[in-house]
């Protein structure tokens, strides 16, 4: 007798997250989810403030914000990620707002044409606890939720996209590579 018990996953998960019908639902979640971090990546790389001469004033005045979110009896902003943000980002503020504008950009440019979806979402939904720690909810929440769906569903939501080609010639680590 086994030690371990396997339980079957249920009809419903196995349906939106392996059945490759909900492909085009996962299509227009990844391109929303996409689009978004593609558009605010193209708009930092144009801003001088984020990505040219002066890269990181804009980072250095949205951590000032977090911080100065830090005080009260209830803070929008943990001390352990304040601690974070003032000894480790502030320090090298410009190497860090550049890789805010590139993160946002590949994540976005990946999610978009479908390429390794389920790492892509994960890489999103990262930046979104980052920015939501920071104090910022904006549309993070919403980000952060479709992204935990996208990373459930990856199989299957980049099915109609560059996944479909790359993955079984890349094969997956519980099956081996195809000949």
């Amino acid at each position: 007798m086994s030690k371990y018990i396997s339980i079957a996953e249920s009809p419903l998960s196995r349906f939106l997250f392996s059945n490759t019908v909900m492909a085009p639902l996962w299509l227009a979640v990844r391109l929303y989810i996409g689009s978004t971090w593609l558009v605010a990546g193209l708009g930092k790389v144009i801003n001088p403030k984020w990505a040219g001469d002066e890269a990181g004033t804009a980072l250095a005045g949205f951590i000032k914000g977090a911080l100065a979110k830090t005080a009260g009896e209830h803070p929008d902003v943990a001390g352990w990620y304040a601690d974070f943000l003032q000894n480790m980002v502030l320090p090298q503020v410009a190497a860090w707002s550049n890789f805010v504008v590139w993160g946002e950009i590949l994540v976005g440019a990946a999610l978009l044409v479908g390429l390794f979806t389920g790492l892509s979402a994960f890489l999103g939904l990262f930046m979104n606890i980052n920015f939501m720690l920071a104090g910022a909810l904006s549309v993070n929440p919403i980000l952060f939720t479709l992204s935990i769906l996208l990373m459930l569903a990856w199989r299957v939501a980049g099915y109609w996209g560059i996944d479909y080609w790359l993955l079984p010639k890349l094969g997956v680590p519980w099956r081996a590579k195809n000949g």
